[in-house]
């Protein structure tokens, strides 16, 4: 079940005045433990210019939470039960727009990462990161700018320097099978094996085996790899080569 909160939740109803020169953030906390999305709220109080609207326990309490509230930013987590925090970025960005997502996880992987950067999202910071650095994030990435954890940035501009140096002139999918278009489509938007399952009916051991013959037929090495050759190649409405 998902929470809102007004400005009364906050304490600031009777400090109206005081605050009617700050323009708030509105945020939306997706994390599927209590306790975190408890006490991320309890600090983000103390900033006036940053006001949590809403708690989601997992990604498809987000998306309907971003549609009810119309919040500026959405915190969420990576991996939640039912929808993953990328596809819940993904359908998020593309109904909403001007909603800005950055991920807040303790997962550090190159899969994650990627995938959350193919759904849309403009931050990826983990759970570790100083409450000074999140809180400059969020207004930052409000503001139009793209924040990752600089370690995670680092492995991010190395493997689009490896995507640019191998990518194909002219990405040829007609090798593929029309089920393998499918699960690459998929991948490219973001989700996991476990997803591409549920939404295509097919068990996740056969999503696997889909996903290596892409790979050995377009002679890629990795998911990312794919997730570029699907967006290359004109597979992915919506999504440009150069995003």
């Amino acid at each position: 079940m998902g929470y809102t909160y007004g400005a009364a939740n906050r304490g600031i109803a009777s400090g109206l005045t005081l605050k009617a020169s700050v323009q708030e953030i509105r945020i939306l906390i997706a994390d599927d433990h209590n306790l975190f999305r408890s006490g991320l709220r309890r600090i983000l109080r103390d900033y006036d210019d940053l006001s949590v609207v809403g708690e989601a326990t997992n990604g498809e309490e987000a998306v309907a939470l971003v549609q009810q509230l119309r919040p500026d930013v959405v915190l969420m987590d990576v991996g939640m039960p039912g929808v993953s925090g990328p596809e819940a970025a993904y359908r998020i960005r593309t109904a909403h727009p001007e909603t800005q997502v950055i991920m807040l996880t303790v997962s550090d992987t190159d899969e994650d990462l990627f995938a959350s950067v193919k759904a849309g999202a403009r931050g990826y910071l983990l759970k570790n990161a100083q409450m000074d650095d999140l809180t400059e994030a969020i207004r930052r990435v409000h503001a139009g700018e793209a924040i990752i954890a600089p370690a995670m940035a680092v492995r991010l501009l190395e493997e689009f320097g490896t995507l640019a140096r191998e990518a194909p002139a002219k990405p040829d999918v007609d090798e593929l099978s029309d089920r393998e278009v499918e699960v690459l489509r998929l991948v490219a938007h973001g989700l996991a094996n476990k997803e591409i399952a549920d939404r295509l009916g097919l068990s996740e051991h056969t999503v696997k085996t889909h996903l290596r013959n892409i790979l050995d037929k377009l002679h890629l090495r990795s998911r990312a790899h794919a997730a570029a050759y699907a967006v290359e190649a004109g597979l992915v409405r919506g999504v440009r080569p150069e995003e």
